[in-house]
C-alpha cells in the first residue's frame, strides 16, 4: 500500500518538474501546453483519491465496526473444561487489536453487580491448562427479568462496555439475544458445555476433555466388572443428549448402550442380555445417558435384576467428574480458535451470532438457530454400537 502511494506521490512530481522545463522551451506555447499538462496531472490526483476511496471501503469490509472499544467476556451455566482457554483467547486476540477488555465475574449475576474487573495478556497467563473457570460462573434468576437485564444493561454503559462474549450453552445464548434484542449490546456466543448438544458447531468446548473423563473411569470399571464377573450400569452426563454416552460406549466396548435420541425397551435390553449369556459373556458394562427415558439408571438395574437374579449388578453414576479436570489438547485448540473468532466476529460488526467450527472452518450461527435446533446423532454410530456389542 505505502509503496504504491509513494509511486502515485513520485510520479505528480515528476509530472510537475516537466511543465517547468518545457516553460523554457516551449515559448510561446506554453498555454496551451500547461492545458494538457495540467489535465495529466489532474488524472493522477484523481487515481490517487480513487485509490484512498477503495483502500478506506476495503478497511471498513474487514474490520467492520472501527468504533469497538471495550469487549466485556464472561461465563454462564454449567462450567466446561477449556472455559479459561476460551477467556484466554478473547483477552489476547482483543489486547492484539488495541481493544480493551474486561472480565466480568459470577456470569449475568456478575454484570448486574457490576463485578467487572479490567483483563490483559498477563491476567490470563498460565490458565489454558486449567479447568472450570477463572471468571466462575451463575445461573441468574434476576437476568431473567426485565428489571434484571435494565440493571446489567447499565451496567455496561457505566463500564463502557460495546460488546460481550457470552461462554456457555443454550441458556446463556437465550439470555445474550435477548440483552441484545432489548438494549442493542452486540454479542456473540461461544459454545462451553461438555454436552455437545448445540447446534452450528460440531464440537463444544468442554466435550472431548469429558468424553475422555468419561471413557478412563468406564474403563477402571470394566477392571472390575471382569474380575467379579458383574454388571455395571454407569450412568454418564450429557443432560438430554446422548453424545458422550453414544461414543463412550463405543469406546469402552459396551453391551448396550441407551440414548434420548433412540426409543429403548426394557424386552430390547433383556434380549440383549440373554443373547450375551448364550455367547458366554460373563461380565457387561452398560452406559445410560442422563436423560434416558425408558428409566432411571437406578431402577434400570432393579429391573434387570428381577429379569436376571443370579446377576451380580452395581450401579455407577460418574457425575460431574466429568466437568472438571484439566481440558484435552482438543478442547484447549477448539476453544482457541472460538474465542479469536468471537473477537474477529465482533470487529466485522457481527452481532446475536455464535462461533462454531464445521468442517475444521470457523462460522458463525445465528444465536436463534444454536437455541432452536439441535446436532444430530450420527446414525452410523448408533449401527455400529449394535453391531459391535457382543
Amino acid at each position: 500500500m505505502t509503496e504504491k502511494m509513494y509511486t502515485l506521490a513520485k510520479k505528480a512530481d515528476t509530472d510537475f518538474l516537466y511543465i517547468r522545463v518545457l516553460f523554457f522551451i516551449c515559448g510561446k506555447s506554453k498555454k496551451n501546453f500547461l492545458i494538457n499538462v495540467t489535465l495529466n496531472m489532474t488524472k493522477n490526483i484523481i487515481h490517487i483519491f480513487l485509490y484512498f476511496v477503495t483502500l478506506r471501503v476495503k478497511i471498513k469490509k474487514i474490520m467492520g465496526n472501527t468504533t469497538l472499544k471495550k469487549i466485556g467476556v464472561l461465563t454462564s451455566g454449567g462450567d466446561a473444561p477449556g472455559m479459561n482457554a476460551a477467556i484466554r483467547a478473547v483477552v489476547r486476540t482483543a489486547h492484539f487489536h488495541k481493544i480493551e477488555c474486561v472480565g466480568i465475574r459470577g456470569g449475568y449475576t456478575g454484570l448486574i453487580e457490576g463485578n467487572v474487573t479490567k483483563m490483559g495478556p498477563r491476567s490470563v497467563s498460565n490458565i489454558i491448562n486449567l479447568g472450570g473457570t477463572i471468571l466462575r460462573s451463575a445461573r441468574s434468576a434476576e437476568f431473567r427479568t426485565p428489571e434484571g437485564r435494565k440493571k446489567a444493561y447499565e451496567q455496561c454503559v457505566a463500564h463502557g462496555i460495546d460488546a460481550l462474549v457470552c461462554i456457555g450453552g443454550d441458556g446463556t445464548f437465550t439470555g445474550a439475544l435477548k440483552f441484545s434484542e432489548e438494549f442493542g449490546i452486540k454479542v456473540i456466543g461461544v459454545p462451553g458445555t461438555i454436552d455437545n448438544d448445540i447446534y452450528g458447531t460440531d464440537f463444544t468446548i468442554g466435550y472431548d476433555t469429558a468424553l475422555n473423563t468419561a471413557i478412563d473411569a468406564i474403563d477402571k470399571i470394566r477392571d472390575t466388572a471382569t474380575s467379579h464377573s458383574r454388571v455395571f450400569f454407569v450412568e454418564v452426563m450429557g443432560r438430554d443428549a446422548g453424545f458422550i454416552a453414544l461414543n463412550s460406549g463405543i469406546a469402552s466396548g459396551a453391551l448396550d448402550i441407551l440414548i434420548p435420541e433412540q426409543k429403548d425397551g426394557l424386552e430390547e435390553l433383556f434380549e440383549t442380555f440373554e443373547k450375551a449369556q448364550k455367547r458366554g459373556k460373563t461380565s457387561s458394562i452398560i452406559i445410560v445417558a442422563e436423560g434416558e427415558q425408558l428409566a432411571s439408571t437406578y431402577d434400570l438395574a432393579k429391573k434387570t435384576k428381577e429379569k436376571f437374579p443370579d446377576y451380580d449388578i452395581r450401579v455407577s453414576i460418574l457425575g460431574h467428574i466429568q466437568r472438571g479436570g484439566a481440558p484435552s489438547c482438543a478442547d484447549r485448540v477448539l476453544a482457541s480458535r472460538l474465542g479469536f473468532g468471537a473477537v474477529i466476529g465482533l470487529m466485522k460488526g457481527l452481532t446475536n451470532v455464535m462461533a462454531g467450527i464445521r468442517s475444521n472452518d470457523l462460522v458463525f450461527t445465528p444465536i436463534e438457530d444454536a437455541i432452536s435446533k439441535h446436532n444430530e446423532i450420527n446414525q452410523d454410530l448408533l449401527q455400529i454400537s449394535e453391531v459391535l456389542a457382543m
